[in-house]
């Protein structure tokens, strides 16, 4: 959102439009494979770890945290470094 009222956030970032697009597509990226994950999640014999749809969730989800570290306030990077989500140091 562009102001901070118009709904609940979590991080304050500064971006381009065309890093708020690129954002918003690895959010919608994760949204359609969480479905690909619930019709998943039924079947019992499948493990995490063998689990494509969980690899690809995965990886957008770095990818989303990423965006919000390099964009984000220094509020938003401490966190982001506090839960070791990034695979390398920062």
């Amino acid at each position: 959102m562009q102001t901070s009222t118009a709904s609940p956030w979590n991080f304050k970032i500064e971006a381009t439009d065309d890093e708020i697009t690129r954002l918003r597509e690895y959010f919608d990226q994760n949204y359609s494979t969480e479905w690909q994950n619930f019709f998943r999640a039924h079947v019992p014999y499948v493990q995490y770890h063998y689990d494509r749809e969980n690899d690809a969730y995965d990886e957008t989800l770095i990818k989303i945290y990423q965006m919000i570290y390099e964009l984000g306030d220094d509020a938003a990077k401490q966190h982001i470094q506090s839960i070791g989500i990034l695979p390398d140091p920062l």
